[in-house]
């Protein structure tokens, strides 16, 4: 069976905790907290899913106004299942969810720095930030 890419708005803490840390995006999200993961569910606009055979391997979280931007917040991928166009195929569709008149935006994990250039993405020189309290 082919793997299932779709809109999941639904998707639980858990299996988001499970996927950050299968994908080694835990390192920079609060995987221990499950009700932070819960709330950063429930207030994402898109949230799309990958499974093999109904287990979770991917997922791409964003928030967007459906109308000029969306940000790509998380994006993971099981270490077992990269480099099999997953990530890609996540990105196209949560762009699509947004809408074509979105430009969607991502901060890169260090380590992933020089796959966004090879599926098509540009590189934006400039961003600023307000780090995070705690």
């Amino acid at each position: 069976m082919p793997i299932q890419i779709c809109l999941e708005p639904s998707l639980t803490a858990e299996e988001f905790r499970n996927v950050l840390v299968s994908s080694t995006l835990a390192e920079r999200r609060p995987a221990n907290d499950l009700a932070r993961l819960e709330a950063m569910l429930l207030r994402a606009d898109v949230i799309v899913t990958a499974r093999d055979s109904g287990k979770l391997i991917g997922v791409s979280r964003a928030i967007t106004d459906f109308a000029y931007c969306c940000y790509l917040s998380d994006l993971a991928v099981d270490v077992a299942y990269q480099r099999q166009g997953i990530g890609k195929r996540l990105i196209e569709e949560t762009h699509k969810a947004a809408g074509e008149l979105t430009t969607l935006i991502l901060l890169a994990a260090p380590a992933a720095e020089t796959y966004y250039p090879r599926i098509g993405m540009k590189h934006m020189p400039s961003c600023w930030a307000i780090p995070r309290q705690k």
